[in-house]
């Protein structure tokens, strides 16, 4: 016993001490690995925000919670590698988007207080996520109710031990409150926006102002390419005379590639087929197709009807005899393997012939009109049409849907289509009868509103089908990977700098593409997907260096690191050269065809002259840029509104999108106001400042990034 202490006696100093050195390594380990690390020399940031850091424990653990976000939206549908490089992005862009509001926050002294926290999630006018949350609405009365909200909180471990819906409603919870200070700052902007009274009875008066043309279009074509010719300075010219077409505000690469695609052979069919086997009795048996669909396909589930002449396959007749409930397959088409469960059976139309006046009451989510003015308003466009009142006129007087403005209000939709209308819009004219007419509100994520919507024809009426679709696409096999993999690197090793990749491209017949316009922060590359990896490499590379393989979705890649881009004009290069020659080129042509037809005093004499046709444009209206059958038009539709154009005398020149455009005022006339034109401008006024507003809150964040120095450090992300 003695020995033993005399060890202990002399060795404790010791032993504590290298107790006490090991500690200290592991904290200085996990200090350099964290926010701490760059007093190691290590950067553990992903992008610095004028000076400030962001580091990638903070990225990683906003991309986990976009992720549980998107498990949320999309009722469980997996996440392809496209989606995981959108929500790379959009973490690494809101981390940036904190970091510059957090520091005007501070600065202006907003903040989120307790009491604001707690009304954001447990009040009665809690975030709008928060209400729509499935959870927390009262089965009896289909209303959001706020003590469920914590009942859920304390009950939840009990009927999800997994931990799971608590965790995934923790970081929605998370989420509105960190984005509540990002809502104040904007909203400061926005509610400070105003719209004068003369504005919007200048827009109502715009709205009322019709008239009709005749005129010519000379087009660009009538001269040959061959007469204007152009130099690379004009072209440069041209770009510097547009900065805001050919400008580019951060630092970009360009690649060039080579691509070998993993095409599957015939022993990668098993595992398709039995994935779908395995599934059959569930989706049987399953009410919620949608989950289950979402969760398994390498399809979204679409809730559209279907009948014999719009579902292709070869299969429609067997499918079409079952009763609603019923699985066919697995049966393999189109390079998948399916499964096709019928969920619902109606007689519809394959396509109806309608049309709307639309009035909204709201936007984007933004309020833009009372709904009972809506209501009020709509009810009498409805009985001034019943009266007797022109449609047309009507429509282009008040309708605010500008994509059925050309056409009288207009539209043809088939039944493939039913799923995209709102679902009050579609279910009026698919399962109503031609001639019916109605008022009808609708509301989506898009808009709110009220249509005044007549059913003009419906045509080939027979049955249909509501289907849900399980497919699953073959993947390559081990094999099949490994075969393609071999002749890729047998490429990249052979041409391994920029002459011998281009010349065995040329000698082999392989088709080399092109990417350009590649941020140091972006995930993905158009053509590619996600591709960060990529990516970090053409940062990492010099200009004419090649890659070795990338294992990219489906395909393996060859890359040769292009040119870098500085902020600035944009280099003139084979890409974007002919379509800045082509504008260049219409630009002579302009001046010679004006010069060509100078001594021409009517445009029936310049039809004549040009050989071209003497065209007609009818009753378009003055709020709206588009001309009938002339299109985008803005310069001439200010001079045909404006008191410079006359009746029967030929306007000056003007240049098109296609062409030299000249034309004679027929008539200019203004419908009179309806009796209820007071509200009508409230309204008016009420939808431009929401507009505005919408516009200044999402447009101040691009405006703290233009302002702010970020440097991304690329080889963390």
């Amino acid at each position: 016993m003695s020995v033993i202490q005399k060890i202990r006696n002399r060795y404790a100093k010791v032993v504590v001490f290298f107790v006490a050195l090991s500690l200290v390594g592991f904290i200085l380990m996990d200090a350099s690995n964290g926010p701490l690390g760059s007093l190691f020399g290590n950067d553990n940031s992903v992008v610095k925000v004028n000076g400030d850091a962001v580091d990638r424990k903070d990225y990683e653990q906003k991309l986990q919670d976009y992720e549980v976000l998107y498990a949320y939206t999309s009722k469980g549908r997996p996440m392809d590698d496209n989606t995981r490089a959108q929500l790379n992005q959009q973490a690494l862009e809101d981390l940036i988007n904190m970091k510059l509001v957090a520091a005007e926050c501070e600065r202006l002294g907003i903040q989120t207080t307790k009491e604001e926290e707690k009304e954001l999630i447990y009040g009665v006018n809690a975030d709008p996520i928060v209400r729509q949350y499935p959870a927390f609405t009262n089965p009896d009365t289909k209303m959001f109710d706020p003590q469920r909200v914590k009942d859920f909180e304390k009950q939840a471990a009990q009927y999800d031990p997994t931990g799971n819906a608590l965790k995934e409603w923790q970081t929605i919870k998370n989420y509105i409150l960190q984005n509540n200070a990002l809502k104040k700052y904007n909203q400061l902007f926005a509610k400070a926006a105003y719209i004068p009274k003369f504005i919007a009875e200048r827009q109502l008066k715009e709205k009322s102002m019709f008239a009709s043309i005749k005129y010519v279009r000379i087009p660009f074509a009538a001269i040959d390419d061959k007469e204007v010719a152009v130099t690379d300075e004009e072209l440069k010219d041209y770009m510097k005379k547009h900065p805001k077409q050919y400008s580019v505000e951060n630092k970009t690469r360009s690649i060039e590639y080579v691509s070998f695609e993993l095409t599957p052979m015939s022993e990668d069919t098993a595992n398709a087929l039995g994935v779908l086997e395995g599934l059959k009795n569930e989706f049987t048996n399953t009410v919620d197709v949608e989950s289950i669909v979402n969760r398994n396909s390498d399809d979204q589930y679409n809730p559209s009807f279907v009948n014999k002449s719009s579902f292709f396959s070869a299969y429609t007749d067997s499918i079409f005899k079952l009763p609603v409930g019923a699985v066919y397959g697995p049966y393999y088409e189109n390079g998948s393997y399916k499964l096709t469960k019928v969920t619902d059976r109606k007689t519809l139309p394959d396509s109806v012939k309608c049309r709307h006046i639309l009035i909204k009451t709201e936007e984007g989510g933004q309020p833009v009109a009372s709904d009972s003015v809506v209501k009020k308003q709509i009810d009498s466009i409805a009985s001034a049409i019943k009266s007797g009142t022109d449609f047309n006129m009507m429509v282009q007087k008040y309708t605010q849907d500008d994509g059925s403005k050309q056409t009288g209000g207009e539209y043809t939709f088939t039944l493939q289509q039913k799923a995209t209308l709102s679902k009050e819009f579609g279910d009026f004219i698919f399962d109503g009868k031609a001639g019916e007419k109605k008022v009808v509100k609708v509301s989506n994520n898009s808009y709110g509103g009220y249509h005044y919507i007549e059913v003009l024809k419906q045509d080939g009426i027979q049955p249909a089908l509501k289907l849900a679709t399980i497919s699953r696409t073959m993947s390559a096999g081990e094999g099949t990977n490994n075969f393609v993999y071999n002749k890729a690197a047998e490429f990249a090793g052979k041409n391994n700098n920029a002459k011998a990749f281009d010349e065995a491209t040329k000698k082999e017949g392989i088709n080399k593409r092109v990417a350009e316009n590649i941020r140091e922060n972006d995930f993905s590359i158009p053509g590619l997907g996600n591709a960060r990896e990529v990516i970090r490499w053409i940062y990492e590379s010099k200009e004419g260096d090649v890659s070795g393989v990338f294992s990219l979705s489906g395909k393996f890649i060859v890359a040769k690191a292009g040119a870098e881009q500085e902020p600035g004009i944009m280099k003139l290069d084979a890409t974007n050269r002919p379509s800045i020659e082509m504008l260049v080129k219409n630009e002579k042509k302009a001046k010679k065809l004006i010069e060509k037809y100078k001594s021409q005093t009517s445009v029936e004499a310049l039809a004549q002259a040009s050989l071209q046709p003497l065209s007609q444009a009818d009753s378009f209206n003055a709020a709206n840029l588009f001309v009938n059958r002339l299109g985008y038009e803005p310069k001439l539709m200010g001079y045909v509104f404006s008191d410079k154009a006359k009746p029967n005398t030929m306007s000056p020149p003007f240049i098109g999108q296609d062409g030299v455009i000249y034309f004679t005022l027929i008539n200019k006339y203004t419908i009179p106001q309806q009796p209820n034109s007071k509200e009508m401008e409230i309204q008016e006024r009420y939808g431009a400042l929401m507009q505005l507003r919408g516009a200044l809150g999402n447009g101040m964040g691009e405006t703290l990034k233009k302002k702010a120095t970020i440097k991304y450090n690329t080889a963390a992300l």
